[in-house]
C-alpha cells in the first residue's frame, strides 16, 4: 500500500475521533485492528526509529507504551518530551519528528492546517488538580480563597508554551465568574515556574512539580492530576486537591502523524490508539476509545 494511500485510509477511519467527535456505532478498537493489518503490507525498516515528540505529562505513559510496542514491531521509539507549544514550534520550524502527542488539540491542529501533519485524533484526557505543600490546609471548597490569599504562592506552567498554563488561566477565568476580580489577582500573582525553554529540569525520574513545591517555590501548584500523583509518589507529604465543579478544567490530548513520516510511525500511532489506550488508563488518563468501547457493549 503506497504511503499516500495509508494517509487517506487513516483519515477515513479516524474521522469519528478527529477533534474529539464521538465514534457513533463504530468500534475504535476494531478500526485500529483493520488499520494495523493494512499497514503491515509496508516493509519495516528496523534501523529507522520512530521519532516521537510528546507532552511532558505523557512521559511515563508513552515510555511504557513504547516498551510494549517495540519488541514485536522490530523498531525503537525515540522520544523527546517537553511543553507541547515548544514542541509544536520546533516541528513547525523543521525539527525531525514523526508523531506528535500534544496536551491539547490546538497545537497539532496548527500543524495539520499548515500541511505538516495528517488528521488530529483525540487520544487521551486529563484534569487540572492542585498540588499543595505540607501544612497548608486546603479543600475543594476553600481552594479559591487559598489561591487568592496574598501570602500563598501559586505555581503554574507557562501559557502558550505549555497547555497546562493555558488550562490554569482557564481556571482563573472560571474563578472570575464566581468572584469578580479573581482573574486579575490570579494572573498577577501566578508564578510561571515550568513550561518554558528556560524552566528548570527535574532530577532524572523525579517530578519537577513535587521538587518545586518541596523547594517552597510554590505553596499550591496547578498542574495535571497525573503530574500531581507522580509528585505525591515522590513526596508523600504533599497533598492533591481536586478542583470544585465550577472551577474544574479538563484537558483533551491530540495525536497526529507528520505527512513525511515513515509507515512505522503510523503503526506506532495506531498502537497508541489501540493497546496504548489501556496503558494510558493505567497511568491515570481517561482513554476515549476505552470509554467508547464500554458504551458500545
Amino acid at each position: 500500500m503506497p504511503l499516500s494511500s495509508i494517509r487517506n485510509f487513516l483519515l477515513q477511519i479516524s474521522q469519528p475521533f478527529i477533534d474529539g467527535q464521538p465514534a457513533g456505532r463504530v468500534s475504535m478498537l476494531r478500526v485500529v485492528a483493520v488499520a494495523v493489518i493494512a499497514l503491515m503490507s509496508e516493509p519495516l525498516h528496523a534501523a529507522d526509529p520512530v521519532l516521537l515528540h510528546a507532552a511532558g505529562s505523557l512521559r511515563e505513559a508513552l515510555d511504557a507504551t513504547a516498551r510494549a510496542y517495540e519488541p514485536n514491531a522490530g523498531v525503537t521509539v525515540k522520544a523527546r518530551y517537553g511543553a507541547s507549544g515548544v514542541l509544536k514550534d520546533e516541528i513547525a520550524g523543521g525539527a525531525d519528528a514523526h508523531v506528535f502527542a500534544s496536551a491539547n488539540m490546538e497545537h497539532p491542529r496548527a500543524l495539520a492546517q499548515a500541511g505538516k501533519s495528517g488528521p488530529v485524533v483525540l487520544f487521551a484526557r486529563n484534569q487540572l488538580c492542585a498540588l499543595v505543600r505540607p501544612g497548608l490546609a486546603v479543600t475543594p471548597e476553600t481552594l479559591l480563597a487559598r489561591l487568592l490569599d496574598p501570602a500563598v504562592k501559586v505555581g503554574t506552567s507557562t501559557p502558550k508554551a505549555d497547555p497546562s498554563g493555558d488550562y490554569a488561566w482557564e481556571m482563573f477565568r472560571k474563578a472570575e465568574t464566581r468572584k469578580p476580580g479573581s482573574f486579575a489577582l490570579l494572573e498577577h500573582k501566578a508564578l510561571q515556574l515550568t513550561g518554558s525553554p528556560a524552566s528548570p529540569s527535574a532530577p532524572p525520574g523525579r517530578s519537577i512539580y513535587g521538587v518545586l513545591v518541596a523547594q517552597e517555590k510554590a505553596d499550591i501548584f496547578l498542574t495535571y492530576c497525573t503530574n500531581a500523583r507522580a509528585a505525591k509518589r515522590d513526596h508523600p507529604n504533599q497533598e492533591i486537591v481536586a478542583l470544585p465543579d465550577d472551577l474544574a478544567v479538563g484537558a483533551d490530548y491530540g495525536l497526529t502523524v507528520m505527512t513525511a513520516a515513515p509507515p512505522a510511525a503510523y503503526r506506532f500511532a495506531m498502537f497508541i490508539l489501540g493497546e496504548g489506550q489501556r496503558i494510558l488508563a493505567k497511568h491515570g488518563f481517561t482513554a476515549p476509545s476505552l470509554s467508547t468501547e464500554g458504551a458500545m457493549k
